[in-house]
């Protein structure tokens, strides 16, 4: 019975294929759509996730209060050294990092560019870099009293330029030479890896700002209660500042609040794929409405020869969700090209951290099954038009 269903279906869309064509590239563009945002959402998920686990588990850091979730690096000033000083008279950190980021121009063989530019204290300054996952590639780090060193990031190197920056080339920031000691690793996001690290104090001296500090990281000792100093941090700094305008967040809270920004991007826009696959539902009820009036004669036949209506209902809701299904398998197939377009072209603009999984089992069998049960309510009222018609009616007008 449902073979001879089927058999029945297929041939009555084959008899009106271009209808048919038109009706299923609805269903394609909404069940892409979401295949290609579900997958991408994941993967940025995912890579931030991997991002703030690299941070380390022992970090807080204080930075200048923002409006909603930063979206990179605290630029400029808002913290000065004062909060360092504060902060350095706790009992619970290994060390209290400084940091002053600002864009700037770098000058390398007469070649100019704007690139981001870090000042970090150099004392110390690879066991303040342990356990965030931040290593060289090649070079070393500078000692305390390299001040016109610099590490710079992995795509400043090799990338920013048109000439590669090698291990004792100097370069120029602010009219000032540095020579470069090291090279970092590749992070995965052009923010970070388009990045000159020098001193501190240097830094500051560049941009003009003796005692400005963008961010504080705070690397706490073992067995330190990370949220518990979090909250003597805030109050403490709100005491020596006499104000409230700054942040201390612990790794887990940064990664919950892009996470919630996350999740609203997601929902909006897959609303909006979800509003393309209603317009294709829409679609297929219009085409199958349009097939009950070209067959009211066939089904008039049919029923006088002893169809059930649940057998004519059932025929309808078989076509539309082959429809819904036809609709749900390119959908997948255009979906996940989509997906490895963006991974292969975020890898391309140096995001190597957003890693989209292409072909996902669950999601494909998600795409399918949601592509069929919309086209087969799509069919629901048609085939109830269909139901309502007498034999003897049908016959007469034609």
């Amino acid at each position: 019975m449902i073979r001879d269903y089927l058999k029945f279906a297929v041939e009555n869309l084959r008899n009106r294929q271009l209808r048919s064509f038109l009706t299923v590239i609805g269903i394609v563009i909404g069940v892409a759509a979401i295949i290609a945002l579900i997958s991408v959402g994941k993967g940025l998920e995912n890579s931030i996730t991997e991002q703030f686990e690299k941070m380390g588990s022992n970090r807080i850091y204080v930075m200048p209060k923002t409006p909603g979730p930063a979206s990179g690096p605290p630029i400029g000033e808002g913290l000065t050294s004062d909060d360092v000083e504060a902060l350095e008279k706790m009992p619970y950190f290994e060390f209290v990092n400084p940091y002053y980021w600002n864009y700037y121009t770098v000058t390398f063989n007469r070649e100019k560019k704007i690139l981001g530019v870090v000042g970090a204290p150099l004392d110390n300054l690879q066991k303040r870099l342990e356990g965030i996952d931040l290593t060289l590639e090649k070079g070393r780090y500078p000692t305390a009293n390299e001040h016109n060193t610099a590490i710079i990031g992995f795509r400043t190197a090799y990338n920013a330029f048109d000439e590669t920056i090698r291990i004792n080339n100097k370069i120029k920031i602010g009219g000032k030479d540095f020579k470069v000691i090291g090279i970092f690793d590749e992070i995965g996001n052009p923010e970070d890896d388009n990045t000159v690290y020098i001193s501190l104090k240097t830094a500051q001296e560049i941009f003009g700002r003796k005692d400005a500090v963008s961010m504080i990281e705070l690397v706490a000792k073992k067995g330190v209660d990370l949220n518990q100093v979090a909250s003597k941090v805030q109050r403490r700094l709100e005491k020596s500042r006499g104000n409230d305008n700054f942040e201390v967040q612990t790794p887990e809270q940064l990664l919950a609040q892009f996470n919630d920004v996350l999740m609203i991007v997601r929902i909006v826009l897959i609303g909006i794929a979800a509003i393309s696959l209603l317009v294709g539902a829409v679609g297929i009820m219009n085409s199958m409405y349009t097939s009950v009036l070209e067959r009211t004669k066939e089904i008039g036949i049919m029923k006088a020869i002893g169809a059930k209506n649940s057998s004519i209902a059932a025929l309808f809701m078989i076509e539309s969700g082959i429809i819904g299904f036809m609709g749900g398998v390119f959908g997948v197939l255009v979906g996940s090209l989509i997906s490895f377009g963006i991974g292969k072209g975020a890898a391309i603009s140096g995001f190597s951290m957003l890693k989209v999984e292409v072909f996902d089992p669950g999601l494909v069998a998600f795409g399918l099954i949601f592509a069929f049960v919309v086209g087969v309510i799509s069919g629901l009222l048609p085939s109830l038009q269909a139901m309502k018609l007498k034999p003897a009616d049908t016959i007469r007008h034609y």
